[in-house]
């Protein structure tokens, strides 16, 4: 499958399975991670993989779009390593960067057959608090991953439906 194909049939998973997701497929999923650009290369992403019943019932507690998911990773910033801009005061890369790894790992794991969905409906402080996390970890966002259940299907009805490109880019 090409880039496009590949880019183009994956929807956000909304209806998991039970079917447990294989280790060496979520390692293939945390390689995309550890490879995927970061400003400067500082490779500031932490990500916490949430597979116990107690961690999963626990993230289940604080969001409530889990969807039924084996496995979720936490995916978090951790801003000790961030790049920090000279320029723009108070800037940190974290979050752009953790967008990133997200990004590839969704994309890795849609390409293993495993689905997910993209969650930044939670409070990062009740997370960090629920979790322990040290201060200087941020909670940006999770990935709920698992097999899709077998009546899956792209929630939105207009999920193949794009702007056309004139919309969105000028030429200067």
């Amino acid at each position: 499958m090409s880039f496009m194909e590949l880019a183009k049939d994956r929807y956000s998973v909304r209806s998991f399975s039970e079917k447990p997701v294989e280790q060496e497929k979520m390692d293939a999923i945390l390689e995309a991670a550890r490879i995927a650009p970061t400003a400067v290369n500082y490779q500031p992403q932490r990500i916490y993989v949430l597979r116990s019943k107690g961690a999963v019932d626990l993230i289940n507690g604080l969001c409530k779009c889990i969807y039924g998911a084996p496995v979720v990773f936490l995916i978090c910033s951790d801003e000790r390593r961030s790049w920090k801009s000279r320029t723009e005061r108070g800037y940190s890369s974290g979050e752009m960067d953790c967008s990133i790894v997200c990004t590839h790992m969704m994309l890795e794991a849609w390409e293993l057959g495993i689905g997910s969905v993209w969650v930044r409906l939670f409070d990062v402080e009740e997370v960090r608090k629920a979790f322990s996390l040290p201060p200087h970890i941020r909670p940006i966002c999770l990935l709920p991953i698992g097999y899709p259940a077998a009546d899956c299907v792209p929630y939105a009805p207009w999920h193949n439906v794009y702007r056309p490109i004139e919309d969105f880019v000028e030429y200067l």
